[in-house]
């Protein structure tokens, strides 16, 4: 029963999130990639401050795979690498706490890209 309630939080805070960016793309004039890069925004002001993380650890990947989940990683890459490096951590830490997801999309785009030759929708 424990893992069924685990599937819950997940499907509703990642439906949650979901369902505000499709409310904000029909019912605003916000681009979706307005509301993309506002999304990350909030994760990252939402991480600074302390508030995703109990978020995280409750809801799970509900919580770490939207775009905020992104915005968290990089704030708290910075404040980590801030502890460590000092004032550096601030150009540094975001970076390097996003790589691994970074190389990944790169990596498995271009591989899909040679896979199924994309080209024009027109």
């Amino acid at each position: 029963m424990d893992i069924l309630w685990q599937y819950a939080k997940v499907f509703l805070v990642g439906g949650a999130l979901c369902a505000i960016g499709q409310l904000l793309i029909d019912k605003t004039k916000l681009t979706p990639a307005r509301i993309m890069t506002g999304y990350v925004v909030v994760g990252v002001l939402l991480g600074a401050i302390g508030v995703y993380r109990p978020l995280v650890d409750w809801a799970g990947a509900g919580a770490t795979v939207p775009l905020m989940g992104f915005g968290n990683v990089l704030a708290e890459g910075v404040r980590k690498a801030v502890d460590e490096k000092g004032a550096l951590g601030i150009f540094t830490g975001g970076l390097t706490a996003a790589a691994a997801g970074i190389c990944a999309a790169i990596v498995f785009g271009y591989l899909f890209a040679l896979i199924f030759k994309p080209g024009d929708k027109s």
